[in-house]
């Protein structure tokens, strides 16, 4: 047996101890005991706990590998969350106001995927096993929707009629106003007689819309999310703040951050989770490569009253960015880019000189990257606000505040 004191956490939440070591479920402070295998500690035994160790609210936490840090407080895991977001900053050399983390509460998570597989006795449910492929039934999980822990029948019944004996189907249901937005990959090819069977799913379980490897089977009443003032109706397994704790978060973020700029450019704007919020006293030009959520973007504004003018275009922003030409009419700019980040936009906000951005960022690694260019173009960042809507998991959303140094 081998005895160490976790150092840290590391950024899958693991804790860390000198060598470097990995010890799951372990937290700073702690001594543990266990087996050395290469660079992780098993088999490992809390030989001091932590004073900031607690009993995990969900009693499937130590098997599901939904969540990662259930053991550790409230306040241990908004500090890591927040501390997350300093050190990527440090490694770039920037320093700034980084506030306490905002937490979404639990059984607040509108979408997740679930793992459905068929069995020798019927069908299994939940979620995948901590690294490995087997599923876990997690009923009343505490942190989805209460309609969310409640697909388990709906999800059975997929599995038994479309999944095959040899993998699971990846059920991805959303909740809307109007019901579940179930979309599903994984399963067997479509024929007459699955159509058959999954359209009376649909009606048997009062879904909104089911849809199965991209196709849709049929649509009750389209499954619409409010944002701002409007009522959108995103594609199947499109792109949609985790919670609507966190959507609202974020949204009030970048209106502290834009303020009163009468035209805002919206980068990698989605179905308008910004866009449409701000056209409430802005003209916006909302920018998205996939062109059926800027379909949707387009149908919630001309179906809302009271907003001002969206340009909604449809652009891949990785392979075109937006030059300074095309950025100079506005004087603000939202970007909201996935995981790897958008150095090539960032370069081209940069060399336009937009007075204000608002970058809105799930890697603290890359938003770090990004604001390194454009604090050597002269700008300065204000603030970051770590926001955390994925509780209990090893993950970080932020929203920074970024202004010219100097006027245009």
């Amino acid at each position: 047996m081998t005895t160490v004191t976790i150092d840290r956490l590391g950024q899958q939440g693991d804790g860390v101890a000198r060598g470097p070591l990995f010890v799951p479920l372990a937290l700073p402070g702690e001594v543990v005991s266990g087996t050395v295998d290469g660079d992780a500690l098993t088999d490992v035994t809390i030989d001091t706990p932590s004073p900031e160790r607690v009993s995990a609210p969900c009693p499937h936490f130590r098997s599901c590998g939904g969540c990662q840090l259930q053991h550790a407080s409230d306040d241990l895991v908004a500090s890591w969350k927040r501390e997350l977001v300093v050190t990527a900053l440090s490694v770039h050399g920037l320093e700034t106001d980084v506030r306490p983390t905002l937490t979404s509460p639990d059984r607040s998570r509108r979408r997740a995927t679930f793992a459905a597989r068929r069995t020798k006795k019927g069908a299994m449910v939940g979620f995948h096993a901590r690294k490995s492929d087997a599923i876990i039934p997690v009923p009343n999980c505490i942190l989805v929707t209460p309609t969310l822990s409640s697909i388990g029948p709906l999800a059975e019944a997929l599995a038994m009629a479309g999944a095959s004996r040899k993998g699971a189907l990846a059920v991805t249901a959303t909740d809307s106003r109007e019901g579940l937005d179930i979309s599903v990959t994984g399963g067997k090819p479509l024929d007459g007689p699955l159509r058959i069977v999954l359209a009376a799913l649909c009606e048997t379980h009062r879904l909104a819309r089911l849809t199965w490897e991209d196709e849709l089977i049929g649509m009750r009443v389209p499954p619409a999310q409010s944002i701002g003032a409007a009522r959108v109706v995103p594609p199947p397994g499109a792109f949609l703040q985790a919670t609507e704790h966190g959507q609202d978060t974020l949204t009030r973020l970048v209106q502290e951050i834009v303020g009163k700029a009468k035209s805002v450019v919206d980068l990698f704007a989605g179905c308008g989770t910004f866009a449409l919020p701000l056209a409430q006293r802005a003209e916006v030009l909302a920018v998205e490569g996939a062109p059926e959520m800027v379909a949707a973007l387009d149908a919630g504004w001309r179906q809302a009253q009271g907003l001002k003018r969206i340009e909604s275009v449809a652009r891949d922003l990785f392979r075109r960015p937006l030059l300074p030409d095309e950025l100079a009419p506005y004087e603000a700019a939202v970007i909201d880019p996935p995981r790897a980040g958008a150095a090539a936009q960032i370069a081209e906000l940069a060399a336009a000189q937009t007075p204000i951005i608002a970058h809105v960022s799930c890697n603290p690694q890359t938003f770090a990257r990004d604001a390194a260019t454009l604090i050597s173009a002269g700008y300065v960042l204000e603030w970051v606000q770590p926001v955390d809507q994925f509780r209990w998991a090893a993950h970080v959303e932020l929203v920074g505040a970024f202004r010219l140094s100097h006027t245009r």
